[in-house]
């Protein structure tokens, strides 16, 4: 059989996954069509922006989790949007937080390694507007995405 997993595991995590319909109407104990309504309801007003995996990360490689926060230059700082949009682009970035406090931005990265997370960093500490950068690594993470992992 044709290995797919890393394209397969970047569209998953793009939102390419659909909701389990007739498991979720098993569950709340209504008919399916019921389920579906509601669901394509919230698709359209935009409350449902995207159904994706949630990850075991050290399994697919991505085990090496850090919070960066970002502290703005002042030319910078009455549009953080523009560094946040930039950031957005790399695939080592998970979410992206504009704050409050003494940093203005904070980053969620995944990453194969320490070594990869050094190679990253570089990047982000490079763009323009960015001053500094303080980073906190993830040891283990209980729960993502509102499920509790084991």
């Amino acid at each position: 059989m044709k290995y797919i997993e890393p394209k397969l595991i970047e569209l998953l995590k793009e939102g390419y996954c659909t909701p389990l319909i007739s498991q979720i109407a098993k569950k709340l104990k209504d008919p399916s069509t019921t389920i579906h309504y509601n669901v394509k309801r919230l698709e359209q007003e935009g409350a449902i922006k995207a159904y994706k995996a949630v990850f075991d990360y050290p399994k697919i490689g991505q085990g090496f989790c850090a919070f960066i926060m970002l502290k703005l230059s002042p030319d910078e700082y009455g549009n953080p949007e523009k560094i946040g949009n930039k950031v957005s682009e790399f695939t080592e970035i998970e979410s992206v937080d504009i704050v409050t406090g003494d940093y203005e931005m904070i980053l969620k990265a995944r990453v194969k390694d320490q070594e990869a997370f050094y190679e990253f960093i570089k990047k982000v500490a490079s763009i323009p507007g960015v001053t500094k950068t303080y980073t906190s690594v993830s040891f283990k993470q209980l729960k993502t995405e509102f499920v509790k992992l084991d």
